[in-house]
């Protein structure tokens, strides 16, 4: 069975994380799964010393090294196990029924495409535990990029959403897109704002109509606007005019011109969003 899957490292975003990926599995009556990978580069299975201080007189230094970098690892370890305990503790508390626990070593996007074909929905911090408060984690683009399931990106806080807005741009990942709202229960109950940026041509319109007799056909109640101006001014202007609290748009396309442009845009927003952006592929 698909599990929501929420990435936690013991960043400012572990917490947001944590509630979100409940709240998740609770409308999508899908399994809660925890992952915590440790850093290879961070920590190293083995470290290997010898090319940075020779052998020689020296030598007892390289043991008492290893011995460190050992002791290190071991409470890496411990700590994201203590870590996986707490976030189980707390999505019991919060009406989850036997939450899963993975603890993995290696790199966290390589353990992600390893782990994807159980995984419905990824739920990953902004803010990674190496990232700066202005700086989205140095981890997520590449995430974003490679996997090819819902990613949901969470601020440091966590609110359950009461709204959504789904930034449409007529392009097929954004019209599968609207297929994959209309059959899930993620956004279920909420309102759904189609918001285009662009030209109000005949075209446009008829392209969001479509989307949205889609998405009414499913049982959702919609708002539709076009809107003129930069994409990530005019989504943010509308964002904020109308108190929505969830941003849902189409991740990263893969020819090399669309990766460029959409790319800029997703990697903006999520940098500069102050709620929980849905990232489609």
């Amino acid at each position: 069975m698909s599990h929501v899957m929420a990435c936690i490292d013991g960043s400012r975003s572990s917490a947001a994380v944590c509630d979100s990926a409940c709240w998740a599995s609770a409308k999508l009556s899908a399994p809660l799964s925890f992952l915590h990978v440790l850093d290879q580069q961070k920590f190293p299975v083995k470290s290997n010393l010898t090319g940075n201080i020779g052998l020689g007189s020296r030598e007892h230094l390289l043991d008492e090294l290893a011995a460190l970098d050992e002791q290190r690892n071991k409470l890496a370890l411990e700590q994201g196990r203590v870590m996986l305990d707490a976030a189980v503790k707390h999505a019991r508390a919060n009406g989850i029924n036997e939450p899963h626990q993975l603890q993995r070593h290696g790199a966290l996007a390589d353990t992600l495409q390893e782990l994807e074909q159980g995984i419905r929905l990824l739920v990953l911090g902004r803010h990674g535990s190496d990232s700066a408060a202005d700086h989205v984690g140095s981890q997520l683009e590449r995430i974003i990029r490679i996997m090819h399931r819902p990613i949901l990106v969470v601020p440091d806080e966590f609110t359950a959403p009461r709204s959504a807005m789904l930034a449409f741009d007529g392009s097929p990942t954004i019209q599968k897109g609207v297929q994959m709202l209309a059959a899930s229960q993620l956004c279920r109950d909420l309102p759904i704002h189609l918001v285009m940026i662009g030209a109000d041509t005949a075209d446009a319109a008829a392209q969001i109509n479509s989307a949205e007799r889609q998405l009414q056909d499913a049982g959702f109640d919609t708002v539709t606007a076009i809107r003129a101006g930069d994409v990530e001014q005019s989504l943010h202007a509308y964002q904020a005019a109308n108190g929505i609290d969830l941003l849902i748009m189409g991740a990263y396309g893969h020819s090399r011109i669309r990766q460029f442009l959409v790319g800029s845009t997703t990697n903006h927003m999520i940098r500069t969003s102050t709620t929980p952006i849905l990232l489609l592929r």
